[in-house]
């Protein structure tokens, strides 16, 4: 009988040495990646606030494979919102003039942003295109705001809206348009108010400096928001009644 005691307590022994080897090593490995984690912070926004456009492309691929890999911390965060805002939100001067307008920086950061799907990512969305001149930095953000799909209060339909009317005045093209388009269509659910939504695709469609198939695609839009109008009326007469 001692004998089978002393085997249970050595099978017990060796058990819990296994979970306590397993459980430091587990530490170990926590340790090793906040330590690796707070590291890649380190780098990226030191990348980020770089004077050097090269340095900031650099920072932008760490942030798209973070973004990508599901591991994007706030500091990363943080550094993906400065580049997106990249001479307009965070400026630098030299002599008196602008020396970080980066408007293939802040597309990228825009891109990168709609891969993240949060309120906060949709909100810093909202301020680039609302105070971006740069047509290609609009579109990428606009895209992105699709993507992202957030529309509360028709907050983004509006913006998009907004948007699509300051540059149809200042520099129409056809590729901003395209993207307003596309980002309508996945937001139109959503939106609530549909006025300005319609006015902005109304004015793709007659507008006969955008290309051909864009002024299509906003006329087959308009047609299709049409549809929905309707169905919707014929729904609240069917329920009065």
């Amino acid at each position: 009988m001692k004998s089978i005691k002393y085997v249970a307590a050595a099978v017990m022994a060796a058990a819990l040495c296994t979970s306590l080897t397993a459980q430091s090593k587990s530490n170990e490995s926590s340790v090793e990646s906040e330590y690796l984690s707070s590291v890649e912070d380190v780098v990226i926004t030191e990348l980020a606030n770089s004077d050097e456009r090269d340095n900031k492309l650099v920072a932008l691929q760490y942030l798209e494979n973070a973004v990508n890999e599901g591991r994007a911390t706030p500091d990363m965060m943080k550094a993906l919102d400065n580049l997106a805002g990249e001479g307009i939100s965070t400026q630098a001067r030299t002599n008196g003039r602008l020396a970080n307008n980066y408007p293939d920086i802040r597309a990228k950061a825009c891109d990168i942003l709609a891969n993240v799907k949060t309120e906060e990512a949709k909100d810093t969305l909202v301020k680039v295109a609302l105070a971006d001149n740069e047509p290609m930095v609009i579109t990428a953000a606009i895209r992105s705001l699709g993507e992202i799909g957030i529309n509360n209060n028709d907050e983004v339909s509006e913006t998009i809206a907004w948007a699509q009317k300051k540059n149809a005045v200042l520099n129409p093209t056809s590729s901003l348009a395209l993207e307003v388009l596309i980002a309508y269509e996945k937001l139109a659910d959503s939106v609530e108010n549909k006025g300005p939504m319609i006015q902005a695709v109304g004015q793709i469609a007659s507008n006969y400096r955008y290309v051909t198939p864009v002024r299509t695609r906003a006329l087959e839009l308009l047609k299709k928001l049409q549809g929905n109008s309707s169905s919707s009326s014929k729904g609240k007469n069917a329920d009065a009644k």
